[in-house]
């Protein structure tokens, strides 16, 4: 076929364009080892492999395995601390519990910025959510919000009848599934949407999961994981490049954002209208997360608070759109990654049915009181995050300023830092008793690991990270997860389907914005409770 003229013209602008792209990259590229800073200070970068001219080692991330791994076999050569080019980018990647504690703990204020992503800019209303926003007064406003609104205890407290409503409905729906097989996943995931949207937005979009508006909805949602979970992205690594978005990622992000900002709009509109009504008021209902926010941007904007330090009406959608993308798949994928594991190990799964019958019997459901005496449940929990965190990188953190950290290493500002949280779990320094086997036992007394918790302050073990950039919603994504599995296998007598074996269960992974099993989790659930409790009116109350 014979190009046109204009557009032969517009491929060969291109090429040049991007041909002087890759020639600037590759001097960036080729000069960072040796660079000097004021004051004439050589910078000793941690070791690491070479890499290509421009790409550096982005391969590793654009290969075949998924790039948690591919950077712990990396680690595994050259150091838990470890340096890297990475397109236009000096990356450092921490891969051990000592080299976490130096990034989130003793130089945690040097390393808080986020560096700038399509995904922050398109899927995140340029930075105005919790998880990709910079360091600044913005931030700090977003996690005062956060600690004191969002997710203070009272607030997490006062939504325990929608998790308990919704756990008592998953119950109910696998209890309907008449002791066939079943996905596992889609059922909890069904659950754990309708419990954040009925938290975050309302009962109407609740309501509307399983409709036409609901599943266009739900796609939406899940495409936008995959696609914001990306750390592949050439344009991010190589921003000079950029413009040609060579893999798609740019053109799917600017055609969701658009897609994702007229569910949010339009819940928005509704929220303002029912506020406006003459009989609503604070006090005469049940507040979701979003009057909260568009009571605060209002207070904010009446206080005079400057622009750059306040709730606009894009942040409240970026805070909505951070609490359903984080509190919905993370918190299905964990339930199912825990079950998949106990599939494999019988014995684990006998000894939480135990605990479960000495605690809370099976007379009633389990509860949020009982949690705190369901110490194997909770050990179940643990190593499942150990084994499997949903991020096995941490969001990137950008280094603010040249930094000095261990063994006279430096980290040049501008740097992207990774924490490979995945590699951390199963590294043997911390982990010496079978670091790559699900074994709960570790974690109750006399396990060795007995004290270890997932809140940030045991750098062996971060799946929702530390220091400044901790996830906000921890406490409640805890009481999620453990409820759910806890009514899970109180409920029922879990069984693989005839003529699957423990062994032949697929645990590879599908890495987007959490990391899934790649084949869903399917299973056969029996009935182990008096048949009165799956009704409506006494599933998990």
């Amino acid at each position: 076929m014979e190009l046109s003229p204009t557009l032969s013209l517009t491929i060969a602008m291109s090429l040049v364009v991007a041909f002087v792209a890759v020639l600037l990259s590759s001097v960036t590229a080729s000069s960072s080892r040796g660079c000097r800073r004021p004051g004439n200070k050589q910078l000793n970068l941690p070791p690491g492999p070479r890499g290509w001219p421009v790409f550096g080692s982005l391969g590793a991330l654009t290969g075949a395995a998924p790039q948690h791994r591919a950077l712990a076999a990396l680690a595994a050569r050259h150091g838990p601390l470890m340096h890297l080019r990475l397109g236009s980018f000096d990356a450092v990647v921490a891969s051990s519990a000592d080299a976490a504690r130096l990034v989130l703990k003793t130089h945690d204020a040097a390393f808080a910025d986020r560096p700038l992503t399509t995904a922050g800019e398109f899927i995140m209303y340029n930075y105005k959510g919790i998880l990709h926003t910079p360091y600044g007064a913005y931030w700090r406003m977003a996690r005062k919000l956060c600690a004191t609104e969002l997710f203070s205890p009272r607030r997490v407290d006062s939504y325990e009848r929608i998790r308990v409503e919704e756990v008592g409905a998953l119950v109910r729906d696998v209890f309907g599934m008449g002791g066939v097989e079943f996905a596992v996943r889609e059922h909890v995931a069904g659950a754990t949407l309708r419990n954040v949207l009925r938290m975050s937005v309302g009962e109407r979009w609740s309501a509307a999961y399983g409709s036409a508006e609901g599943e266009a909805f739900r796609r939406t949602l899940d495409e936008a994981f995959e696609v914001a979970g990306v750390v592949s992205n050439v344009g991010d690594w190589v921003p000079l490049l950029g413009w040609l978005d060579v893999q798609g990622y740019r053109r799917r992000m600017a055609r969701l954002s658009k897609v994702y900002d007229r569910f949010l709009e339009q819940i928005i509109v509704e929220h303002e209208a029912d506020n406006n009504k003459p009989t609503s008021s604070a006090s005469s209902c049940e507040c979701d997360l979003v009057d909260v926010l568009l009571q605060l941007s209002e207070e904010q904007a009446a206080a005079g608070v400057e622009p750059d330090a306040r709730l606009t009406r894009d942040g409240v959608k970026a805070f909505v759109q951070d609490i359903i993308a984080g509190g919905t798949e993370s918190s299905a994928v964990t339930v199912e990654w825990a079950m998949a594991e106990l599939l494999r190990r019988p014995e684990s799964l006998s000894s939480a049915a135990a605990e479960l019958d000495r605690v809370v019997g099976r007379s009633r459901w389990v509860t949020e009181r009982d949690l705190p005496d369901l110490t194997y449940i909770d050990a179940i929990i643990k190593e499942t995050m150990r084994l499997h965190p949903v991020g096995p990188l941490l969001v990137p953190h950008h280094a603010r300023e040249d930094t000095s950290v261990a063994a006279g290493y430096d980290v040049p500002a501008g740097a992207r830092v990774l924490v490979n949280v995945w590699a951390i779990a199963r590294d043997p320094e911390s982990w010496p008793d079978r670091p790559d086997a699900f074994v709960p036992e570790r974690f109750v007394s006399g396990g060795g690991a007995e004290g270890v918790d997932v809140r940030g302050q045991h750098y062996e073990l971060l799946p929702f990270g530390s220091g400044r950039r901790v996830c906000p919603a921890v406490n409640l994504a805890m009481k999620v997860v453990a409820l759910a599995l806890a009514s899970l296998l109180q409920g029922f007598a879990w069984r693989l389907p005839d003529g699957v074996a423990a062994e032949d269960v697929s645990m590879e992974e599908f890495v987007g914005l959490s990391t899934r099993k790649k084949a869903p989790l399917v299973a056969v659930a029996e009935p182990r409770l008096p048949a009165h409790l799956y009704a409506e009116d006494s599933a998990a109350a």
